[in-house]
């Protein structure tokens, strides 16, 4: 996946605070990744999950950028 214009509508719509053309999969796929854990709904997260398996999302927890209670709810779900 090159950058987020191949990302759907539906996921592209959490980052609307963000320059959508230079947003790239392979140099910020952890941002992508917590904005998706963070701000995502049910749709997103399954289509992060499709893109990247629960064990990788689950190995870079601790270096994604989450509130507390969304770090606790993701690590829990993950385990």
């Amino acid at each position: 996946m090159g950058n987020v214009s191949k990302i759907p509508p539906f996921v592209t719509k959490y980052f609307w605070g963000d320059n959508l053309g230079i947003l790239s999969w392979n140099k910020h796929k952890d941002y992508i990744i917590q904005t998706i854990l963070e701000k995502g709904n049910r749709e997103s997260i399954a289509w992060l999950f499709s893109k990247l398996d629960k064990n990788k999302v689950k190995k870079s927890l601790p270096n994604l950028k989450l509130t507390p209670k969304s770090k606790n709810f993701w690590h829990i779900y993950l385990s």
